[in-house]
C-alpha cells in the first residue's frame, strides 16, 4: 500500500508531461487530464479505506528512513482532504474543457492550460502527502508557479495587476516560509514533522513561541487570514471561472491544513489560543462586512471566502478534539461550495457580461436550472438546514461553547458572520435572479479568456457544476459517516502518537 502514497503525485506530473508531447492534440490532452485526476481520485479512495481502517500510510523515497529521507504519509485527514480536491479539481478540469470547446472549437489546442493544470494538482496532492517542512516549501511553489501561469493566460492589464499582486505576496511569504525552516533546521537539525514534534519541546519556551507565530504568519498569509488576506480580493477576481473556482476551493485551503498540521504536531497547545481566537473573529467578521460593500459577484464571494477561513481557525483555536474535527468537516464542505460558486458566478457572466450585481436581474425566468445551481450552494454556504454547511458550523459550535469565555464569545461572532452571510447571499438572490430581464451586455474584451454576454454555455458545464452541487449535497446525506471519520482524524491529530509510530516507529509521545 505504501507505493499507492506516490502516486496522486506523480501521476499528475506524468500526466502534465505527456500532455506537453501531446500539445497538437486538444482531444488527447483532454482524455489525459481526465483519466489521471480520474485514477488519482480512485486512489485517494483506497489511501482514505487503508488509512481509516489500519492507521496513517508511509511511504519511504529512495528506501531511505525517516527522518533522514524524505517521507509521505497519509493518514485520515490528508487522504479526505485529497479525495475531496481532486474530485473538485476534475469537475472543475470537465467545466473548463467545455467552457474552451464553447468559445474556440473542439479541436483548438492548448499548450500550456492542461499541462499547468495538472502541476497544480500535483502541488496540491504533495502539500497534502509531504511529511517534512521542505518539501511543503517545494509544494507550495510547485502551486505557485502552476497558479501565476493560469492567472495570467490571454492575459490584459487588469489581470497583469492582479498577478502581480498574488506572486509578490506569494513570494514575500516563501521567503519568510525558507526562512522558518533555516531557523527551526538550526534549531532542532530536522524538518520532519514527526520529528519536529518530538524535539521542538526541548527547545526554550521563547523560542518556541518565535517559531510558532513564524509558521502562524507564514501559513496565515497562504490561507488568506486578516489582516494578511489583502491580496486575495484582487487577485482572484479577475481570472478565467474554472481557475478562480480552483483557487478558492484549494489553495487557501492547503494554507489552512497547513496551519492545522503544524500547529497540532509540531505546536501543540493545552488550552484555547486567544490569539487564534482573535484572529478568527476579524477574519470573519471583516471578510463578511467586506462582502456586503461589493458590487462585483466575484470580489463578494471573495471576500465570503475570507470570511469562513476564519470558520476552520476558529476551531483550531479552541484547540480540542471536537474542533479540530469540526475543522476538518469545514475544509470538506468548503472545499466544494466555494468552488460551485464560482463556477456558478462563471456561467452567469456568460448569461449576463458582467459582473455587476446591479446590473443584472430576470435570471430565474431566463435560466431556472441556473438558478437551482446558485441556491444549493448559497445555501449551503449560508449554514442553512440541513445543508453540509449547517452541520459543519453545529460541529463547531458545539465544540466552542464549552471551551471558555473566550471561545464562547468567538462562537458568538461565527453566528454573526453566518447571519451576514445569508443576507450576502440573499441579497445577491434578489437582485440577481428576481426583477426585470435584462438583456446582456456586450464582451468588454473579445481577446481574453473569458467570453461573456452570450448565450453559448455548453450543457457539460451545467453538467460538472451540477455535479458539484451533487457532491455537496452527498456531504450532508453522509454527515454521519463523514463526521465520524472527522472525528477520528481530530483525535489523531491531537493525539500525535498514531502519525509519529508511523513515520518513525517510536514510542507515542506522553
Amino acid at each position: 500500500m505504501s507505493s499507492l502514497v506516490t502516486l496522486p503525485v506523480l501521476l499528475p506530473i506524468l500526466g502534465s508531461a505527456l500532455t506537453v508531447l501531446a500539445g497538437r492534440s486538444a482531444r488527447v490532452q483532454r482524455v489525459i487530464g481526465v483519466v489521471v485526476l480520474t485514477a488519482v481520485s480512485a486512489v485517494a479512495v483506497a489511501l482514505l479505506a487503508v488509512a481509516d481502517r489500519s492507521g496513517p500510510v508511509v511511504a519511504e523515497m529512495g528506501g531511505w528512513p525517516a527522518p533522514v529521507g524524505i517521507v509521505l504519509v497519509a493518514d485520515r485527514l490528508s487522504a479526505l482532504l485529497l479525495l475531496i480536491s481532486t474530485l473538485v479539481t476534475l469537475a472543475v478540469l470537465v467545466y473548463a474543457i467545455d467552457q474552451r470547446i464553447a468559445d474556440y472549437g473542439r479541436e483548438a489546442a492548448s499548450t500550456t492550460f492542461h499541462p499547468v493544470f495538472l502541476l497544480l494538482s500535483a502541488g496540491v496532492s504533495l502539500a497534502y502527502l509531504t511529511g517534512d517542512l521542505f518539501n511543503l516549501f517545494v509544494a507550495f511553489e510547485i502551486m505557485l508557479a502552476a497558479s501565476y501561469v493560469l492567472i495570467t493566460r490571454r492575459t490584459n492589464a487588469s489581470r497583469i495587476r492582479s498577478g502581480m499582486t498574488y506572486v509578490t505576496v506569494s513570494l514575500t511569504s516563501s521567503l519568510l516560509f525558507l526562512t522558518m525552516i533555516a531557523l527551526i533546521y538550526g534549531a532542532t537539525g530536522t524538518v520532519n514533522m514527526a520529528d519536529l514534534a518530538g524535539r521542538i519541546g526541548e527547545l526554550p519556551t521563547g523560542l518556541q513561541t518565535v517559531l510558532g507565530l513564524l509558521t502562524l504568519v507564514v501559513f496565515g498569509i497562504k490561507a488568506a487570514i486578516v489582516p494578511l488576506h489583502f491580496w486575495l480580493p484582487d487577485s482572484y477576481p479577475d481570472a478565467p471561472a474554472p481557475v478562480t473556482a480552483l483557487f478558492a476551493g484549494l489553495l487557501t485551503k492547503v494554507g489552512i491544513y497547513a496551519l492545522l498540521r503544524t500547529q497540532t504536531l509540531i505546536f501543540p497547545d493545552d488550552r484555547p489560543s486567544v490569539v487564534l481566537l482573535v484572529l478568527a473573529g476579524l477574519t470573519m467578521i471583516v471578510g463578511a462586512l467586506g462582502a456586503l460593500a461589493q458590487d462585483d459577484l466575484n470580489r463578494l464571494l471573495s471576500f465570503l471566502l475570507v470570511s469562513h477561513i476564519g470558520f476552520m481557525l476558529f476551531g483550531l483555536a479552541v484547540f480540542d478534539a471536537a474542533a479540530v474535527a469540526g475543522t476538518a468537516l469545514y475544509i470538506v464542505h468548503h472545499i466544494t461550495v466555494q468552488a460551485t460558486l464560482f463556477l456558478v458566478s462563471g456561467l452567469i457572466t456568460r448569461r449576463t457580461g458582467t459582473v455587476s450585481i446591479e446590473a443584472m436581474g430576470g435570471l430565474a425566468r431566463m435560466s431556472p436550472w441556473l438558478a437551482v445551481l446558485f441556491a444549493v450552494p448559497a445555501l449551503t454556504l449560508a449554514g442553512i438546514p440541513p445543508t453540509s454547511g449547517f452541520v459543519a458550523k453545529l460541529a463547531l459550535l458545539q465544540a466552542g461553547a464549552g471551551a471558555g469565555a473566550a471561545a464562547t464569545l468567538a462562537a458568538g461572532v461565527l453566528i454573526v458572520a453566518s447571519l451576514l452571510t445569508v443576507y450576502a447571499m440573499a441579497r445577491v438572490w434578489v437582485r440577481v435572479f428576481w426583477g426585470a430581464v435584462r438583456p446582456p451586455l456586450p464582451d468588454p474584451d473579445p481577446t481574453d479568456e473569458l467570453v461573456v454576454g452570450t448565450a453559448r454555455t455548453a450543457k457539460p458545464m451545467y453538467v460538472a457544476t451540477g455535479a458539484l452541487v451533487g457532491v455537496s449535497i452527498a456531504i450532508a446525506v453522509a454527515a454521519g459517516p463523514l463526521s465520524a471519520i472527522t472525528a477520528r482524524a481530530g483525535h489523531d491529530l491531537l493525539d500525535r502518537g498514531p502519525y509519529r509510530t508511523a513515520v518513525l516507529d517510536v514510542e507515542p509521545l506522553r
